[in-house]
């Protein structure tokens, strides 16, 4: 069965981003970049809100072809949203039904796991639904005193297992964990 895997950058103080969706306290470089083609050679799909989707959407098509962009066009993206009305970034479909329904089918049709970067209320919604299999912290050392939290919305108390950790140079902390009913 194919996982559900969210891969986000976080502040110290819990956010994935400023009030407005503002995102330019992420902390990446080369050492950031040289992981992500691993990752993203797990994964077959990805997975947005509206929100993250649109900014996503907005880059990727014309950014410079390298192994992160080409896998980023690629992808299979599936879009959650009932305001869109189109999803034209390359092989895109928009979700309007159900998210956990849709989901638990992803899940059980053949193929690489499926990656949520950013799209808190798409996290929030999937973590109620314990539809969630690992999340990827890339925890920067930065505070923000404000923001977006991907957990804003959950109902829940939802223990998690430590699988990994990997600090990097920049300061930032990899933290993989997975729930401990997983």
């Amino acid at each position: 069965m194919r996982k559900v895997i969210v891969s986000n950058l976080v502040t110290l103080d819990g956010y994935i981003a400023r009030p407005n969706g503002d995102i330019d306290w992420f902390v990446t470089n080369d050492e950031f970049f040289e992981d992500t083609p691993d990752q993203l050679d797990e994964a077959d799909t990805l997975l947005y809100g509206r929100v993250t989707y649109q900014g996503m959407a907005s880059y990727w098509p014309t950014a410079p072809s390298d192994p992160i962009a080409d896998r980023m066009n690629r992808f299979a993206k599936v879009v959650f949203s009932k305001t869109l009305t189109s999803a034209d970034w390359n092989n895109s479909r928009l979700v309007k039904t159900d998210l956990g329904e849709e989901v638990r089918r992803l899940k059980g049709q053949p193929g690489k796991d499926m990656l949520i970067f950013g799209s808190g209320q798409i996290v929030a919604a999937l973590t109620n639904l314990g539809l969630i299999d690992e999340y990827r912290i890339f925890l920067n050392p930065v505070v923000i005193g404000g923001g977006i939290s991907m957990f804003a919305g959950v109902d829940k108390t939802v223990k998690l297992k430590l699988l990994a950790s990997k600090p990097l140079k920049s300061g930032v902390v990899v933290l993989t964990y997975a729930p401990e009913t997983a």
